[in-house]
């Protein structure tokens, strides 16, 4: 096969290797010699270069030629771009050895340990009283959630059960419904107001993660803050949704 001179100093390969079943794109240097890009394709397949055996495949992948010259510069062989390196390994490892994560031993540390370091994240935040450490800032947060339930429950418990409203959530245009419950959820912390439409501009069927609050259609429910909930002489409205 005849060699012939390339001008571009960079060349965008693709490497395969018999020792896993994925392939990556690169770009290499082609004054690289062969030796060179050997040390280079360790970090890429995880063979030892002294294992490896280089195969030259065109972007049409029909093989080319071996690289089989360590101090051959990587631009004297016929390497264009979409070309693919394929490193067979000779190192005795085996097909997915270097795939399978749990035979890579991990790194553990008890707690009492790592309580012990000081370069730790954790006594980074206790030295800088930040995070959960900050006892002042904990207690500021809990007594505001803690006021914040009392707002909900009260706003809450002048809507009852049954009573016409109107939604107005922030971004939203106004949305008319039927109160259909009033109370605490599983799915989120707080106070909630699970309202019915009267067209389907909702979310859920009045139920949230399996467990069902009230009765209603597909995309007819959903739940809201009691501060966005209006409770009044609402009649029901024409949206046009069911129009063609």
């Amino acid at each position: 096969m005849e060699v012939t001179g390339l001008s571009a100093p960079t060349v965008n390969v693709f490497i395969s290797s018999s020792l896993n079943s994925f392939r990556s794109q690169k770009r290499y240097n082609r004054s690289l010699t062969v030796a060179e890009f050997k040390c280079k394709l360790q970090l890429v397949v995880g063979s030892p270069a002294s294992c490896m055996e280089l195969d030259l495949y065109g972007p049409d992948d029909k093989f080319y030629c071996k690289l089989d010259q360590d101090d051959a510069l990587l631009g004297s062989y016929p390497v264009d771009d979409g070309c693919r390196i394929h490193v067979i390994d000779h190192s005795g490892a085996r097909l997915g050895e270097y795939e399978d994560m749990s035979k890579v031993e991990k790194y553990e540390i008890s707690q009492e340990a790592y309580e012990q370091r000081q370069n730790s994240i954790r006594s980074f935040l206790k030295r800088n009283k930040l995070g959960r450490f900050n006892e002042e800032e904990r207690a500021q947060q809990e007594a505001e959630n803690s006021q914040r339930l009392i707002e909900e429950e009260a706003q809450a418990s002048t809507i009852p059960v049954g009573s016409r409203c109107e939604v107005r959530a922030a971004g939203q245009p106004p949305r008319r419904g039927t109160v259909m419950y009033v109370g605490l959820t599983d799915f989120k912390p707080g106070h909630w107001i699970g309202v019915r439409y009267d067209e389907p501009l909702g979310k859920n069927d009045g139920s949230v993660n399996g467990k069902r609050y009230f009765e209603c259609q597909a995309k007819y429910g959903a739940f809201v803050k009691p501060s966005v909930v209006t409770v009044g002489d609402f009649p029901e409205e024409d949206y046009g949704l069911d129009e063609m």
